[in-house]
């Protein structure tokens, strides 16, 4: 379980995206974790083939736990008598542990025998070889998935290769025996609001039944009244307003995980804060003459221009740029640009633009648009959320004129963006109405001093007033 931020101490397993003997590659994204701000994939480090899944979907783990075991995907051929642990990513899929030096082979002739056996053998006998051979057929996490569905495996039909039991073949088995199907999420949902999954219509792929589906159930239909006697007319009540919905369970761990960061941040972390005015008149006319030309799926708003000059300023000035750990400022040479993006149920998540300073401005665009889509539908991927090396917040669009904001630790800085109106403003002694916008800095004054923090506002300021340079 990997730590996806700083203050991530375990996660919820949603759901795997591979299969035991599939080959992955680095930077593949093999499993969804659910943690107390989002849901988020988790990308696989290495190359090879996945030996064995360890942990099963909906359950919680701490940080730092193996999920899965991952073979070397260099080696495709072992010769017949192999029995060494290097063997073939085909064989570690269906082989349990205790027999990981066996090959196909091996493993063929030993059931032909026991086949052979148990027809010979009765009573204590014969419920050991059953054993053994369900054994050879299973790895252990098919095993555990079959007791946790109560699915006899004796009687599951295996479609893997000499006639190993897959995880699909139980999961299969425990649809045609009946059992519920529900998300994880549904289960935990259910279990909060006392909801029993048993005559519930799931709206999910085959039947599935889904959290939403839950909250429905719990709601329940209007039950009609009954027919009574007229009762005196009594004086009307003054209107109450109704009593707001309590939180799920899910919001309110995002909202402490939130809470506690930023309260760290706050304790630990000696903020200064530091304001500008900045002139869009450039920026703005630049980008409309850049919108003419390029299709409507193409254009650009003025958050694409805000958000890399941030990140070019960053670079220009590392000083912002990087992290606070064991007593000193670790300076990365990439520039990864955080964005504050806010959930639709509440709370907010700030994923990485990878480096953002060498992006052109519609390729970040690009990229923003697929970053604040995958946020809000629970598939940010984990490499965008460990390392963010600065983070931008803007509030523009709803309708704040500064942020201040609270640094993200370990980072050492955080920009914000208020919204772009027209003001005021006097050039070459002319007073004009021109588009302008409140940049502000929150930084942290153990990697820096006010003089650094004012020289990265006038970059921004300065990248800004020449937008094509960006």
């Amino acid at each position: 379980m990997p730590s996806l931020g700083a203050d991530m101490t375990e996660g919820s397993l949603v759901e795997w995206l591979v299969r035991p003997g599939d080959t992955v590659v680095k930077g593949q994204a093999v499993a969804v974790v659910d943690t107390a701000k989002s849901a988020i994939e988790v990308e696989c480090f290495e190359d090879g083939a996945i030996q064995e899944l360890l942990v099963e979907p909906g359950t919680t783990v701490p940080v730092g736990t193996v999920l899965a075991v991952l073979a070397d995907g260099g080696r495709t051929d072992a010769p017949a008598g192999a029995t060494d642990t290097g063997e073939t990513a085909e064989t570690a899929d269906t082989e349990d542990s205790a027999e990981a030096g066996k090959t196909v082979e091996t493993i063929k002739a030993a059931e032909a025998a026991k086949a052979t056996d148990s027809t010979k053998a009765t009573g204590a006998a014969d419920t050991a070889k059953t054993t053994e051979r369900t054994a050879a057929r299973t790895t252990p996490l098919v095993r555990r998935l079959a007791h946790d569905r109560h699915v006899d495996l004796d009687s599951v039909r295996g479609s893997g290769k000499a006639g190993r039991v897959t995880r699909a073949d139980v999961e299969a088995a425990s649809r045609d025996s009946g059992r519920i199907r529900a998300t994880p999420y549904a289960r935990r949902t259910a279990s909060e609001l006392g909801v029993d999954l048993r005559g519930i219509d799931g709206t999910g792929t085959d039947g599935t039944i889904r959290a939403r589906d839950v909250r429905a159930a719990a709601s329940g239909p209007a039950t009609p009244a009954r027919p009574a006697s007229p009762a005196p007319a009594a004086a009307p009540r003054p209107a109450v307003s109704p009593e707001p919905p309590a939180p799920d369970g899910h919001a309110q761990a995002r909202r402490q995980a939130i809470a506690h960061l930023m309260s760290k941040s706050k304790h630990e972390i000696p903020h200064y804060y530091l304001s500008t005015t900045i002139d869009l008149a450039a920026a703005v006319a630049w980008m409309r003459e850049h919108n003419r030309a390029v299709p409507v799926a193409e254009r650009l708003v003025p958050a694409a221009l805000l958000l890399k000059a941030a990140a070019v300023a960053a670079r220009k000035v590392p000083e912002m740029n990087g992290f606070w750990i064991d007593g000193g400022h670790v300076r990365p040479a990439a520039v990864h640009l955080g964005v504050a993006v806010s959930l639709r149920e509440g709370g907010l998540v700030a994923p990485a633009l990878h480096d953002a300073d060498t992006l052109s401005l519609p390729a970040l665009m690009a990229g923003l648009r697929d970053l604040v889509r995958r946020a809000r539908t629970g598939r940010l991927r984990a490499s965008e959320t460990a390392d963010p090396t600065i983070t931008v917040t803007d509030l523009g669009d709803q309708g704040v004129e500064a942020v201040f904001g609270v640094i993200y630790p370990p980072q050492v800085a955080l920009v914000g963006y208020g919204r772009v109106l027209d003001r005021p403003v006097a050039v070459d002694g002319l007073l004009g109405v021109r588009p302008c916008v409140t940049a502000t800095l929150s930084a942290d004054h153990r990697a820096g001093d006010g003089a650094v923090g004012a020289r990265y506002l006038a970059t921004v300021d300065r990248l800004l007033h020449h937008p094509e340079d960006l």
